[in-house]
């Protein structure tokens, strides 16, 4: 006798719960601005004190972003 098989029924049921409205929402309405580019980084929560907003990490990386530009070698660009 053969096991009933326990993979999951495909079903296109509706599973939009009521209380969300995109009734007045607009289609890709930030596709332009994500296609420019997003980087997103996660800051550790240990150093939430010292980094609390997106505005003290940039102040921090352009304060070490020189010293870090003459440690590394130069990279020699291909040519066209």
């Amino acid at each position: 006798m053969k096991k009933p098989s326990r993979r999951r029924e495909t079903t296109d049921r509706d599973t939009m719960r009521p209380e969300y409205d995109f009734s007045n929402g607009i289609r890709g309405a930030t596709a332009k601005r994500y296609a420019s580019g997003a980087n997103v980084v996660m800051i550790d929560p240990e150093l939430l004190d010292v980094f609390p907003d997106s505005k003290s990490v940039n102040e921090a990386l352009r304060a070490l972003a020189p010293f870090l530009r003459k440690r590394r070698p130069k990279r020699r660009r291909k040519s066209a």
